[in-house]
């Protein structure tokens, strides 16, 4: 089920230039279904819970830097997970170096991750993604955001993409 646009998107603090310029570590930018979802939702709230970081412009909140922030958190937990032998955490589709490479590009209102393995670029530059649920499991949800996107939609039942405001710090 593909989501629905929102009637009026937030973009004006959306960095447009950032969105084609920025290069991963493999010198190729970011999937095309990522850049997709952000031209045309902007910053929304997904499916009544999810919030996909886009880049932002200086000064506004809730961008690129933000993921990159609760990327370092995901790892700090999942790093003192492996050390206490918690291989559940990882459970039922990662490992523990896959957990490593992962990188947050949204979270959820209720403390989940979405997560790009920037390792793995698919023949169409996708990433696949990831969800960790309460950083207690690592759930393979799709090769590209646009089937991630189906896979939430369906399991939370809403199709709606809803405008949020833009923030300044």
């Amino acid at each position: 089920m593909k989501a629905l646009p929102p009637a009026t998107p937030t973009v004006e603090h959306i960095d447009f230039e950032a969105l084609e310029s920025f290069r991963f570590a493999d010198g190729i930018g970011y999937p095309q279904s990522y850049k997709d979802f952000v031209t045309s939702y902007g910053w929304a709230r997904s499916f009544g819970l999810w919030l996909i970081f886009p880049p932002v412009l200086t000064g506004f909140a809730d961008g690129r830097a933000r993921a990159q922030y609760l990327s370092e958190h995901f790892r700090v937990v999942y790093l003192d997970g492996q050390e206490e032998g918690f291989d559940w955490m990882v459970e039922p589709d990662g490992d523990w170096p896959q957990a490593t490479r992962l990188e947050v590009f949204a979270w959820s209102e209720n403390g989940d991750f979405l997560l790009w393995d920037t390792s793995i670029r698919a023949a169409n530059g996708e990433f696949p993604i990831w969800e960790s649920r309460g950083l207690n499991s690592l759930h393979r949800v799709g090769t590209s955001l646009d089937e991630a996107c189906a896979e939430l939609s369906e399991r939370s039942g809403q199709a709606t993409v809803d405008p949020l405001q833009a923030h300044k710090i």
